[in-house]
């Protein structure tokens, strides 16, 4: 796709970033048919084809509108377009680049501007978990629509004490623990039976993710680079072997700590070499099947229903991984019937800012996942559990918690 930018954004470094991306796009429109915004609303604006139109049109000079934000805002930022792409557009990164062009041009409403500040204010607050605490105690006399956003209290469990030569560290995250506590501590078991230890550094906090995308691109690489500088004294010792992430929304970001800063003098080497140690938990999981197996007693767990998180799956570009592992350990698992590609309409802060849409695809997803008596449906990130797990009975863990409880420990 040729472009031909503005004086405004020549020889700027997004400007620049955002042509290259362009070049590559063909419009053949092929990303439409798996965007889920496209399908639900039909929309050529809301579909990946459209939005990069858009943010051509204002690279090349046009004046931004509400409506333009608009289609913009309402993009999940999925990635399977990506996956779909026979061109390799990086449609992600020009996404990020388009929001902060127009959010710089279109003034938003005084009260979406309320509603974003507290998102990317409150999530990575140390108050944060005091809050959810208070949510939870009070959650049968909340409003539906709180309620789903307040997972009951669950007990988070011991954490493992040996000391193992083998280490890894990993981010806690930001709303985790307060949410849903047994993932850290069950994946620090986990490891723990395969003789590898868990460290946590206190002083790395939110992965970044909220403030970026919420367009605090600068609020959100002062959280990255926090993180780096926690995490450092680690990586310069050689003591870990990886940063394991357990949330995929938060290791993709942290996969992408190297594009994001990489004009940042001081932390872009620095960076590039976090990225290169992230792991996603699943990318464990082939090791961990022959050491676990014998350990593992899945014949009494229930039948698992497993929906791919989108940052797994076409962020990360990792497929297949969860089911064929659980599967080898005795689990029984199956994906969605139909659609498993698509998203379940959490995308981080998107069910709070775009709860129509959001909740038509979660109702749509779980028609396809058709969880049925006894199953329980798993999944890798803590948002797309919370999410599903407002719209079903049926029990949503994360899958390394079934792993975890099928462990013998005698």
């Amino acid at each position: 796709m040729q472009t031909t930018l503005s004086p405004e954004y020549a020889q700027t470094t997004d400007g620049e970033a955002a042509e290259a991306i362009l070049r590559k796009c063909v419009h053949c429109g092929f990303c439409t048919a798996t965007c889920p915004t496209y399908q639900l609303l039909g929309d050529e604006l809301d579909g990946p084809r459209g939005r990069i139109y858009l943010i051509k049109q204002v690279l090349e000079g046009a004046t931004p509108t509400r409506a333009t934000q608009m289609h913009l805002d309402r993009c999940l930022t999925c990635r399977n377009c990506e996956s779909t792409c026979p061109s390799g557009v990086d449609y992600g990164h020009l996404l990020d680049i388009g929001r902060k062009l127009v959010d710089a041009k279109v003034p938003r409403p005084t009260g979406e501007r309320a509603v974003r500040w507290a998102l990317k204010e409150g999530l990575p607050s140390p108050w944060f978990g005091p809050a959810m605490r208070v949510g939870q105690s009070i959650r049968s006399l909340l409003p539906a629509k709180l309620q789903a956003k307040v997972p009951a209290r669950r007990d988070g469990g011991a954490w493992p004490t040996a000391t193992h030569a083998r280490k890894v560290l990993m981010l806690a995250g930001c709303a985790q623990p307060s949410m849903a506590p047994n993932i850290n501590s069950a994946t620090a078991r986990v490891l723990d039976a395969a003789s590898i230890q868990t460290l946590l550094a206190p002083k790395a906090g939110c992965c970044g993710a909220v403030k970026f995308h919420l367009n605090d691109q600068d609020g959100g690489m002062d959280e990255m680079r926090a993180n780096i500088d926690a995490w450092w004294p680690h990586v310069v010792d050689g003591s870990v072997e990886a940063i394991v992430m357990n949330a995929s929304g938060c290791g993709v970001t942290v996969k992408e700590y190297g594009h994001i800063l990489r004009h940042d003098p001081q932390y872009a080497a620095k960076a590039a070499r976090i990225s290169a140690l992230t792991r996603d938990l699943s990318e464990l999981l082939p090791a961990l099947v022959p050491v676990l197996k014998a350990r593992v007693d899945a014949s009494k767990a229930a039948a698992l229903v497993y929906h791919p998180p989108c940052t797994l799956q076409h962020g990360q570009k990792l497929r297949g991984s969860v089911e064929q592992h659980m599967a080898a350990l005795g689990f029984a698992v199956r994906q969605a019937c139909n659609e498993s590609h698509l998203c379940c309409g959490s995308a981080g802060t998107y069910s709070v800012l775009n709860p129509e849409l959001s909740t038509q695809l979660r109702d749509r997803k779980l028609k396809h996942l058709a969880p049925k008596e006894g199953e329980v449906l798993i999944s890798a990130n803590i948002g797309c559990i919370t999410h599903l797990q407002s719209g079903t009975p049926t029990p949503v863990r994360h899958w390394v918690e079934m792993l975890d409880a099928a462990l013998d420990r005698t």
